[in-house]
């Protein structure tokens, strides 16, 4: 690469001086001087360079979309640990593990419900249909898929359920392949 991409950064070979600060430097200084120059000039690039629209829009759809899903997903992955743990799920039990009110989770259990995913009887809880069960089991698998690879990384574990719950829901089925890949690698 010449110099041309660099207007302003040029040197005097012969004599060491540099054009910017007219100070005399030595061939070690002068090759940090064009790194440096050269570094600057592909971080400014690569600032400057969006994704096409189409791309960029996908992307985004895709988080709001996930973004959608995720409380979803967190009420029947609890549902389902709490019927495995405790033989049941009330609306208390669901409020106080997700650290929301009462009213929020009547709220969102009302959704699972009109989403296919749950059940509720009165005076006896709430219970996850097949399609919920069928979830719950493809949100737990995901989650900790992405727990083992931040504790493959070295992320202490705590750190790394309490991050888990955050990636689990953004994470496309290729990065979840490839997560899976090198989790396996490593074992």
């Amino acid at each position: 690469m010449g110099f041309a991409m660099f207007p302003r950064l040029h040197f005097d070979i012969s004599t060491k001086v540099c054009c910017l600060c007219n100070k005399i430097i030595g061939c070690q200084e002068m090759a940090q001087l064009i790194l440096s120059a050269k570094a600057k000039h592909e971080h400014q690039a690569s600032a400057r360079e969006l994704p096409a629209e189409l791309i960029q829009a996908r992307r985004f759809g895709k988080t709001r979309s996930a973004q959608s899903t995720a409380l979803l997903e967190d009420y029947v992955e609890l549902i389902a640990d709490l019927l495995a743990s405790a033989g049941e799920a009330r609306p208390t039990d669901i409020a106080r593990r997700l650290g929301v009110s009462h009213a929020t989770a009547i709220k969102t259990v009302s959704r699972l419900k009109r989403a296919g995913l749950a059940t509720a009887r009165p005076y006896r809880g709430i219970f996850l249909t097949e399609k919920g069960r069928a979830l719950a089991e493809r949100v737990r698998a995901r989650h900790r898929l992405v727990v083992d690879l931040l504790r493959a990384v070295g992320v202490p574990a705590e750190a790394a359920e309490a991050d888990a719950e955050g990636i689990e829901h953004y994470v496309s089925e290729t990065t979840l392949q490839a997560f899976s890949r090198f989790v396996r690698g490593r074992s």
